[in-house]
């Protein structure tokens, strides 16, 4: 059985699709990579090409986001036959280890046994525009330093077992909670400003082809145009989170397994996500990692 693949379904993202594609390209060679190509775009087969591309009708729906989880949720479960652990989520996340374990992230899963659901920490790459004027043309971690805690992206998302996984990736059934210290996932919508407008940019545009309304979708209420808010003040507030010292975030994991708990009666299991107002600088042994 083959130690591990990649699964995310993308459409029109190249900036973040090219980092896809080169982290986990990378890691486990892009015959294990799997690029569900929602809409059938040209851009995207051509840039997963060696990956195993799966084109789908790309029609608006309001009810998008829960269509698309249940199609993942059916494609990690038929992986997990030929794989030992599937890293399923978004096109604009990441899991990385941290250099610090001494290995990488393929040669920590092949020591890592099956059974269970991994969970790594959620961090948000920043782009303090008032730092950090380079653009992104390879690697992002390097022009881009700055993190800032992110348990809404703390996600179950590495799986070697058979559970279910909730709209969004959030949550799983999977009862017990493995977050491994060195264990990243690393949420990359803010790590650059041009980026960023462009993808949100299209965004709204696909909920605006769905005819509906926030309440009316099932679709994150962020790809709405009217919840977007203004892109220069979203970016400029970075500055105002408070920089921490050093880099042990192990006190973040502690409070997850503080707080881990049924989430009602829906079967899954969550742990409280609180908004944080703190950033970090990532040590130079993660400059590009990514």
């Amino acid at each position: 059985m083959q130690t591990a693949a990649a699964l995310t379904m993308v459409r029109d993202d190249a900036f973040f699709l090219k980092a896809w594609l080169r982290h986990y390209g990378g890691l486990f060679g892009r015959e294990n990579c799997y690029v569900i190509n929602h809409g059938r775009g040209a851009e995207v087969a051509d840039l997963a090409a060696g990956c195993n591309v799966i084109g789908i009708p790309g029609d608006p729906h309001r009810n998008f986001d829960m269509k698309r989880w249940r199609m993942l949720n059916n494609f990690v479960m038929g992986l997990r036959c030929y794989y030992t652990h599937v890293i399923v989520g978004d096109v604009d996340e990441l899991v990385v280890l941290d250099p610090e374990a001494g290995a990488d992230l393929a040669g920590f899963l092949r020591q890592m046994p099956g059974g269970r659901v991994l969970t790594p920490l959620g961090l948000e790459v920043i782009h303090r525009i008032d730092r950090e004027p380079d653009p992104v043309a390879g690697a992002i971690l390097g022009p881009r330093r700055h993190v800032r805690p992110a348990p809404h992206y703390s996600k179950p998302c590495v799986v070697s077992a058979g559970t279910k996984i909730a709209r969004g990736g959030h949550f799983t059934q999977y009862p017990k909670l493995h977050t491994p210290d060195h264990l990243y996932l690393l949420h990359l919508k803010y790590c650059d400003f041009d980026a960023y407008r462009q993808a949100m940019d299209r965004r709204n545009a696909a909920a605006a082809a769905t005819g509906a309304t926030v309440k009316e979708a099932a679709i994150g209420r962020h790809w709405f145009a009217e919840a977007r808010g203004e892109d220069r003040a979203v970016f400029d507030a970075f500055a105002g989170l408070r920089l921490q010292e050093g880099f042990d975030l192990r006190p973040l994991r502690k409070r997850m397994h503080r707080s881990w708990a049924p989430r009602g009666e829906t079967g899954f299991w969550a742990f409280e996500r609180p908004e944080f107002d703190t950033q970090y600088v990532l040590p130079d042994r993660f400059v590009g990692l990514v």
